[in-house]
């Protein structure tokens, strides 16, 4: 069930189909955004931070370097370039037993990264609300 989960998030990413998040998001999922302190619950304001994401960080550039699975976890590391500047970040997944994604954390790096990707995902988020 893991490799399923993690290729059907690789076939969303993809293809960019936020549509499809339904179908792996769990109703109780946790999203734990980078600039956002407190963790969001729930497949509505997850689904709506992943659709940003997918616009703001999923461009040409955006490629998975490597990801690592253990249990019902996964990292997957990815880089991204956006006005110049290289993103790196990690995606840390699980899911439970039914392969629905449970909690999504999301982590970037550099500093000036965190700084663009917020205000991207914020623009982003009031047009897509």
């Amino acid at each position: 069930m893991i490799e399923n989960t993690i290729a059907a998030w690789h076939k969303l990413i993809e293809a960019r189909d936020a549509e499809g998040l339904d179908n792996i998001l769990a109703e109780n999922v946790v999203f734990h955004s980078p600039v956002v302190h407190t963790p969001q619950t729930g497949k509505p304001i997850t689904t709506l931070y992943l659709t940003a994401a997918m616009h703001v960080l999923n461009n040409d550039t955006f490629k998975y370097l490597r990801e690592v699975i253990s249990g019902n976890h996964a990292v997957l590391e990815f880089q991204t370039v956006i006005d110049g500047i290289t993103i790196n970040g990690v995606d840390m997944i699980t899911w439970g037993e039914d392969g629905r994604i449970t909690d999504f954390k999301v982590m970037l790096r550099p500093l000036k990264a965190v700084n663009l990707v917020h205000k991207m995902m914020g623009d982003m988020l009031q047009k897509i609300k």
